[in-house]
């Protein structure tokens, strides 16, 4: 059986839920074809921790694709990450109360990485199911980023692949982003997840489209 191992993350910032988790836990066992099924683990929201037990989840389960996912509380559609940058630079402390600032991820590592996914096409799957979707260019500076840089970092120059999403608050946090667009219902999310996942997993090619942005 091979596995593709799927990951959110815990509350945070006084929130009591974190829709990345409450979205990925849906699909645990989750079979996306005969000999493939998707495993789900949480991880901690905290710089000290999560590379950590990321890199242990690795080595435990051995998995031949991998997708990390977190909640943008600013966002209203679902983010399909394009780079993760070396850097920590955290607006506000995390669950062990830590607020590093300006420090590397990997000390020494690359400046960035970009996800091994195809992520255009992903993100195309997507919106032909009426799911609101997009390349993101930044997966921000928070533990999001750390572990979708650890994860790049990890599995650099192997055939695993991997990268991030981002998924917007549940419509019950908030009736709206800062962008002012109406959120994602938990099931539109979830299936939305399984879409990216299975595309990612099908494509082994990325499609020529357009993803980027001017500002």
């Amino acid at each position: 059986m091979r596995t593709v191992l799927l990951t959110g993350f815990e509350p945070f910032d006084q929130s009591p839920v974190n829709s990345s988790w409450e979205a990925v836990r849906q699909l645990d066992g989750v079979l996306l074809m005969d000999d493939v099924r998707v495993v789900v683990e949480q991880l901690p929201c905290a710089f000290a921790t999560a590379g950590v037990c990321l890199k242990a989840l690795l080595d435990e389960h051995r998995p031949q694709m991998v997708i990390a996912t977190g909640l943008a509380p600013g966002r209203s559609e679902m983010s399909i990450e394009r780079v993760a940058i070396n850097l920590n630079d955290a607006r506000i402390p995390d669950n062990l109360g830590e607020q590093p600032i300006d420090t590397p991820v990997v000390p020494g590592g690359p400046a960035a990485y970009f996800s091994t996914l195809p992520i255009k096409a992903m993100v195309q799957a997507l919106r032909e199911a009426g799911i609101p979707a997009s390349v993101s260019q930044t997966a921000g500076t928070f533990v999001c980023n750390q572990v979708f840089y650890s994860l790049q970092h990890a599995l650099a120059g192997s055939t695993v692949r991997s990268g991030f999403i981002h998924v917007p608050p549940l419509p019950e946090q908030a009736t709206r982003t800062v962008s002012g667009q109406p959120l994602l219902a938990l099931a539109a999310q979830v299936e939305g997840l399984r879409m990216a996942v299975l595309t990612a997993w099908n494509t082994r090619v990325d499609i020529a489209q357009t993803g980027g942005q001017i500002s």
